[in-house]
């Protein structure tokens, strides 16, 4: 019997959200500084950068913010320095950070995640399927072609994802490996430190071959690749196929498997009420207005609105992360830096 493993279970079960707050729609923003920051920690050109910077533009423009949200770079050890920044600022209402499930994952590794469920949490913003995807100079083209070879010889196919141990990236391909009949130890992969780091380890570039063969990303850090022709996408890991991309899900595929990841946004531990309050109206505000659905749209995210309880959904989501861990065989252990 085919398995079927989910780590999908409580945000697509309800709209992400604010934490015990309703529905925004409609209402006016609140006052906001321009000392206001919102900080990715990851290097520019990932999936959290293209976040935060989307809500940014989208937010100065329609005059939700007195002053320009400012949006910088904290990268390192797959998030884990900007969670440790996050815990240093406890108290600071006027900063916060985008993240996901890629630094949940590296925090579960790690040990660390009582570290990150001990920040504010604010608001899940989106979710978004993962795409299985090979350069142009690859010899396969198509999941099942990639699937032989990796099972013939799995340590000749070298795979790398934007997550480190127990984030998207690096979940996907295991439970791929599980559902083509594979132990996922024996999967080859290399963690990189998001989207931008992935990229020309995926590419190459001048007189430098791939690093990787295989690389699993969301679809919305590659989609001038993937237009361009300079990837192309085996499979796609949500239930449905992504539009405007010539490729199949992985139940398509016959692999039996479905997965998504989520981004939100979390502040320092410890900050007054009336800032939390702020950035839900502010984030709110975002994850309600056309403009973001409009963007969701075009980066192949799917938006999530105001309901679902934040700090809940966060907790679960370490505990799902901890046992499909567990369940594929995999020890937790710090990733790389």
């Amino acid at each position: 019997m085919k398995r079927r493993t989910v780590l999908r279970s409580a945000l697509l079960g309800g709209a992400a959200a604010l934490t015990g707050s309703t529905a925004l729609a409609g209402c006016s923003a609140p006052p906001a500084t321009s000392a206001r920051r919102l900080m990715v920690p990851n290097l520019p050109g990932g999936g959290y950068d293209a976040t935060a910077r989307t809500a940014a533009k989208i937010l100065g423009a329609e005059g939700l913010t007195e002053g320009q949200l400012e949006v910088f770079n904290l990268p390192g050890a797959s998030g884990l320095v900007g969670l440790s920044r996050m815990a240093a600022e406890a108290g600071n209402g006027a900063l916060g950070m985008v993240m996901g499930l890629g630094l949940l994952g590296a925090a579960v590794s790690a040990g660390r995640q009582q570290e990150l469920l001990s920040t504010t949490p604010l608001v899940l913003l989106l979710t978004e399927p993962g795409v299985v995807m090979v350069p142009r100079s690859s010899r396969w083209f198509s999941l099942g072609e990639m699937v032989r070879q990796w099972r013939r010889d799995p340590g000749a196919v070298r795979m790398g994802g934007g997550s480190a141990v127990g984030g998207p990236d690096h979940l996907l391909p295991m439970q791929l490996a599980r559902a083509a009949g594979m132990s996922p130890d024996l999967v080859k992969f290399s963690p990189y430190d998001g989207g931008g780091d992935l990229m020309p380890a995926l590419l190459g570039g001048p007189g430098r071959a791939p690093a990787v063969d295989v690389g699993v990303s969301g679809p919305g850090e590659f989609l001038p690749q993937i237009r361009s022709g300079a990837v192309r996408v085996l499979a796609v890991s949500g239930d449905t196929r992504l539009p405007g991309v010539d490729a199949p899900t992985l139940a398509e595929a016959g692999f039996d498997v479905d997965f998504a990841n989520w981004r939100g946004v979390v502040a320092p531990p410890g900050i007054p009420q009336d800032a939390v309050q702020e950035w839900r109206e502010l984030l709110g505000a975002l994850a309600t207005s056309p403009a973001w659905e409009q963007a969701c749209r075009d980066s192949g995210w799917q938006r999530r609105v105001p309901g679902t309880d934040v700090a809940s959904f966060l907790a679960q989501q370490a505990r799902t992360v901890k046992d499909t861990l567990a369940e594929l065989g995999l020890a937790t252990q710090p990733p790389r830096t």
